[in-house]
């Protein structure tokens, strides 16, 4: 039978290649980004002829609630729930204004609310599904200048625990991927002296890639039905 995947920030990085691997799988995706329209339908094009699959792009804030029931309007079938989609903020704290704040929460946390309220009913009527969260270390133990970013990866690591618990008589799993440092365009403000420090703190001597994040994620989607509310660190032994 066929299989639907929804993933949410997918034009670039961990969300690409989590497109990529997914597709070779051979499921049906639904791609979000917020303004890289024109990257993302290459990519769903591109996605849909090597792999025979179908593809629907959709281009918006994955923090507006409006935009999410509009996305979900055309969601008839799905499997498995990804949200990727994240945003952060480097600074002091007391330098952030409202706004900014606002974004990183609405983004991070409040989407994975608004997507998975809507995945839910359609995983509900196959009694099955899996919904996986994209974290971060700094949700575990926080990081100094990315207070908003580390408090919603927390909130997020939360709600996949709760989130767990709640659908888990459902057959539905919850889990959550604690990524470390990986190359991606979110660490690009870092400069090669800060990243070969950095590299000199992680036990595996390296960054992590997407297709690392990507493998995982299909590692968690072949799992045992009876690996729910985890919080999967994936960090070359740093934290």
């Amino acid at each position: 039978m066929a299989k639907y995947a929804f993933i949410t920030g997918a034009s670039r990085g961990i969300g690409e290649a989590i497109a990529r691997e997914l597709a070779a799988c051979g499921y049906h995706l639904y791609l979000t980004c917020r303004s890289s329209s024109q990257r993302l339908t290459a990519l769903a094009n591109e996605l849909a002829g090597n792999y025979d699959i179908e593809c629907t792009s959709f281009t918006g804030d994955i923090g507006d609630v409006h935009f999410v029931e509009e996305c979900f309007s055309q969601v008839e079938d799905l499997d498995i729930l990804i949200n990727n989609a994240g945003i952060s903020y480097v600074g002091l704290l007391s330098d952030m204004d409202v706004d900014d704040w606002n974004n990183v929460i609405r983004t991070n946390l409040s989407a994975c609310f608004y997507t998975s309220r809507k995945a839910i009913p359609l995983m509900l009527k196959k009694h099955a599904g899996q919904i996986i969260n994209i974290s971060s270390v700094w949700g575990n133990v926080g990081a100094s200048m990315e207070v908003a970013y580390s408090a919603s990866k927390g909130g997020l690591n939360s709600f996949t625990r709760a989130l767990a618990k709640e659908l888990g008589p459902s057959n539905i799993q919850v889990n959550a991927i604690a990524c470390g440092v990986i190359d991606t365009d979110m660490n690009k403000h870092l400069s090669m002296a800060d990243l070969e420090i950095l590299k000199g703190e992680i036990p595996a001597d390296r960054i992590g890639t997407s297709i690392e994040v990507a493998k995982m994620v299909h590692h968690i989607i072949e799992a045992p039905s009876y690996l729910t509310g985890q919080i999967i660190t994936l960090d070359g032994g740093w934290q």
